[in-house]
């Protein structure tokens, strides 16, 4: 594989594997030829004041992104796809799907949605005063309707591998698709939190697998993926495990480090990562005490509540 020669370049250079850049994602692409690139994949800053991130008015939030969108446009493949995932926009408690004030944007450069992709995780910050967000969007745009999209390699395993045809000229058959069946447009990766095997210094970063199905999907190999928000790395590293090419443009020199670091670690084949396929985590499979409520639980003591007992045993002074 050509990752064992990859090298890590401060400029795009078709001969490279991957370019990391270190400052604006505008002044980056200014010198990036037309057509350049198959697949943008990022996940921009929500404009919540966040370490990387300078909070704007919503509407000076919205003009960035369209100047940001409109020059992944002119540098994107005819056969290229944009892959904006974002969450939503919070001004004082009050929410603002930031899918929904984009996509204009991608509308004007005459752009094609394909799919709204809902990414489902388990954790998150608990809300007290609205139900607690547990999803983000990934908003899919292809630029003609010549594209790449190899379903094949992101195919999922049946839910029925079993089942058969019960009538018609296919009678006693099997029905499913050998190779497993289209993983739809509801996809359910853990967010990358503080147990996560992936995670790093950096708040919100999104997970190595939920990129790698964008990859294998929309791109064949030796293919060009960019990030204009590259925070850690995350897509030049998806991009580099399937054997395409990476580049990204990223603010912050302490992310643009790690970025390089994992990158150095994705060659060498000791990145940890948590690979596709694996099932998410079950605490009840896997036999944790902590998905036992304490409350229902009987004691010595008739009944009172473990939790407490243990409190009691252990601050008793007798």
């Amino acid at each position: 594989m050509f990752i064992e020669n990859i090298t890590i370049a401060p400029r795009f250079s078709p001969k490279e594997r991957a370019v990391i850049y270190q400052g604006d994602c505008l002044k980056f692409l200014k010198d990036i030829p037309d057509g350049s690139f198959q697949l943008i994949v990022t996940s921009p800053p929500y404009n919540i004041g966040k370490k990387y991130e300078e909070k704007l008015h919503l509407d000076q939030y919205i003009q960035q992104q369209r100047s940001v969108i409109t020059e992944c446009y002119r540098v994107l493949r005819s056969t290229g796809s944009i892959c904006w995932q974002v969450g939503n926009y919070v001004d004082k408690s009050s929410i603002i799907p930031l899918d929904t004030i984009l996509y204009p944007i991608f509308s004007d450069l005459n752009m094609k949605m394909r799919n709204r992709i809902v990414w489902h995780f388990e954790h998150g910050l608990h809300a007290s005063k609205r139900f607690s967000g547990r999803y983000e969007t990934i908003m899919w745009f292809t630029k003609t309707d010549d594209y790449v999209f190899n379903l094949d390699n992101v195919r999922v395993p049946q839910k029925y591998p079993g089942k058969k045809y019960f009538k018609g000229p296919k009678v006693g058959q099997y029905s499913s698709n050998p190779l497993g069946k289209n993983p739809s447009d509801l996809w359910i990766f853990p967010n990358v939190k503080s147990n996560h095997p992936e995670k790093t210094v950096h708040p919100c970063q999104f997970p190595i697998e939920l990129v790698e199905r964008l990859v294998l999907a929309l791109t064949n190999q030796d293919d060009w993926v960019f990030d204009p928000f590259l925070g850690v790395g995350t897509t030049t590293v998806a991009a580099i495990l399937r054997n395409r090419r990476g580049a990204g443009a990223e603010v912050l020199a302490e992310y643009v480090k790690i970025a390089k670091e994992r990158v150095k670690m994705t060659v060498a084949g000791t990145l940890p990562r948590r690979p596709m396929q694996r099932p998410v985590f079950d605490p009840k499979d896997a036999g944790s005490h902590l998905t036992t409520a304490p409350w229902l639980t009987n004691t010595s003591d008739g009944g009172q509540m473990v939790l407490l007992d243990k409190l009691k045993r252990k601050y008793s002074t007798d």
